[in-house]
């Protein structure tokens, strides 16, 4: 059975369309065996009137043991085949999904049991096995046919429904698509390339598309020179403002730069047509899709032999302490963590992910950097796009003045993944910035490090280190993709290794103000003249790492000096000095949090406890003699 239905955009789809058309077939029928496909489930949609479509998506509900057993396809009235699915699910059952270009996901990430009940809506979404963009352009009218096989012997299963949905292209249109090509794809480091961009607005659009913008932010790896060719390009927002371009025209730009990337670097260079004027057939401006006709991408590999570098040396007049994973547990699956270190205290580790840890996230020695046997908190992940991150933040009890740690196998595999590592420190909520260096299979630019080389899991090869030459107390450790990897990545793994850290110390400093409050003769402009009364402020900082304990600052005052009973204030600057502390060692005022007092010719004051950045300041009186 066949059901027309018609709506005015009641489903994802192209962003410019105007109608979207659903085709149902309910006609059921078992899903049986059959060896190279010679026996199938075939069922058709009939569209009886005649349109241009600008956009398709497919919904199919079925019940089947081991989905990974089926093969489907759809053939358009011009007969243009896509691969809907093949093959993909692994030993998950039943199939209740809409297959949608515009999915986050691919199908072949989807490998969990579906239910089978009322649709649609269905139960998910998912990209097919190819793009069903194959099909833009056509005219809709005739039979559209949907062909369901079982390559696998044993497991059968029940065709339930299936749902055609058409997008009418709009009356007017341009279908804009964009490509890229670079001069030279191996060149030297130091060398000169460029980039060519080129707009091309289809012969058979309705439309002239103006307003035209293309975004390309340079990446890391080139240095900007000049641009020429049609229209003008912003090298600071990586803008192309095209303008422009009739039916059946194409518009240029060549971009010329300079490579900064070292030996045996690869780098991705991606762009985007980012605006236009009228609605495009088939591809959303400025969508950051990689799976439309107005993005490309393009890469080079350096020349020459890439060398692991020589991390800075970790320089710690007070020693080292080393966070030893082997000497540490940590509950499989958990999100939290700590490690009690001697010297530092208890570190604490959180970690969250957009993805899922196909292996628990735990201490183990899959990945041992080329140390057998060398425990590490072990990261396995599947991410569904190539956005999501997994980001592990590493609390210190107290600051530290460095510390350096090392991270195994930021890699590569092509189609697969490619790993990208962004470091960040803080202390005292300021911004901390690492050095990061790299290894065999990897680059890195600034606190960033990608992958670009397949690495084996037992060898250095994808070790990079970090080094925090400055304090430190937060450390954030990012872990994802780089624009390399494809849109829906494969699972990945890397490994956080030991750590490092300087001890903590302290660095006591001493500041003496003075201020002349009165002389009972000037006025606004006291002078420190016999009888005036004199503020003086001494402030004790910790401009160290460490927190110091049971801190006695004394200043004696000299015999041309009177004390003035009952002056004395204290506080955690000169400023904020408020605090009223009386002349003796005791009472509540010795620990409000500071105490001071008055004995004989000096003025002592007492902490007890000051941490890193933090000060105390003890105010009071006297009179020139």
């Amino acid at each position: 059975m066949v059901v027309l239905l018609m709506m005015a955009c009641g489903l994802p789809a192209s962003a410019v369309a105007q109608t979207v058309t659903q085709y149902t077939n309910t006609t059921t029928g078992n899903i049986v065996d059959s060896t190279n496909c010679a026996t199938t489930v075939t069922r058709t949609f009939t569209v009886g009137t005649s349109f241009l479509v600008a956009d398709v998506n497919l919904g199919v509900l079925l019940s089947h043991t081991y989905r990974s057993d089926l093969r489907i396809t759809l053939t358009s009235p011009l007969g243009t085949s896509v691969q809907i699915m093949t093959n993909v699910g692994g030993a998950a059952d039943n199939l209740n999904v809409l297959f949608d270009d515009e999915a986050a996901a691919a199908i072949s990430s989807h490998s969990v049991d579906d239910t089978t009940g009322t649709v649609p809506p269905y139960l998910r979404t998912f990209r097919p096995t190819a793009v069903m963009t194959a099909f833009d352009g056509q005219n809709a009218q005739g039979a559209w046919t949907m062909v369901i096989c079982d390559s696998v012997s044993i497991d059968v299963g029940t065709f339930t429904r299936a749902d055609l949905y058409l997008t009418s292209a709009p009356a007017s249109y341009a279908d804009l698509s964009l490509t890229k090509t670079v001069s030279n794809a191996n060149p030297a480091s130091g060398g000169a390339i460029s980039y060519t961009l080129a707009v091309t607005n289809a012969a058979g659009s309705t439309s002239t598309a103006s307003g035209v913008t293309v975004l390309d932010i340079l990446p890391a790896g080139v240095s900007f020179v000049s641009a020429s060719g049609f229209g003008s390009y912003d090298s600071a927002t990586g803008v192309w403002t095209v303008g422009s371009i009739p039916a059946g025209t194409t518009r240029t730009l060549t971009i010329n730069v300079t490579v900064t990337a070292g030996l045996g670097t690869t780098i991705q260079n991606d762009a985007e047509i980012s605006a236009s004027s009228v609605a495009d057939l088939d591809s959303t401006p400025n969508n950051a899709s990689v799976n439309e006709d107005d993005d490309a991408a393009v890469s080079f590999t350096t020349t020459g032999t890439r060398t692991a570098g020589t991390p800075p040396t970790l320089v710690c007049p007070n020693g080292t302490t080393l966070l030893d994973w082997n000497a540490q547990s940590w509950t499989s699956g958990s999100s939290t963590g700590t490690a009690t270190v001697a010297n530092i205290g208890t570190i604490g580790f959180n970690v969250t992910t957009q993805g899922t840890f196909t292996i628990p996230l735990q201490l183990n020695a899959t990945i041992t950097g080329g140390l057998p046997g060398q425990n590490s908190l072990y990261q396995n992940v599947e991410y569904t796009t190539r956005t999501q991150t997994t980001t592990t933040v590493v609390t210190l009890p107290t600051a530290v003045p460095g510390t350096q740690f090392t991270i195994f196998d930021v890699d590569y595999a092509p189609n697969d993944f490619a790993d990208k590592m962004t470091i960040t420190g803080s202390y005292n909520g300021s911004s901390v910035t690492p050095t990061l260096t790299n290894g065999i299979t990897n680059y890195v630019f600034g606190n960033v490090a990608i992958g670009d080389v397949t690495a084996s899991d037992t060898t250095s090869q994808g070790t990079v280190v970090a080094t925090f030459a400055s304090p430190v107390d937060t450390i954030t450790i990012v872990y994802g993709n780089h624009t390399t990897a494809p849109a829906d990545p494969d699972g990945q793994a890397i490994a956080i290794n030991d750590f490092t850290f300087c001890n903590p110390q302290t660095t006591l400093s001493v500041t003496k103000l003075s201020t002349v409050v009165s002389d009972g003769v000037s006025g606004s402009n006291p002078k420190s003249v016999p009888g005036a009364i004199v503020r003086y402020c001494v402030l004790v900082s910790n401009s160290g790492s460490a927190t110091s304990s049971n801190v006695v600052a004394t200043d004696s005052i000299p015999a041309n000096l009177t004390f003035v009973p009952g002056s004395m204030l204290s506080g955690t600057s000169c400023a904020a000095a408020t605090t009223a502390e009386d002349d003796n060692n005791s009472g509540g005022d010795e620990t409000d949090p500071f105490g001071m007092d008055f004995a004989g010719n000096v003025v002592t004051g007492r902490a007890a406890s000051l941490g890193p950045a933090a000060s105390f300041a003890m105010v009071f009186n006297a009179t020139v003699n």
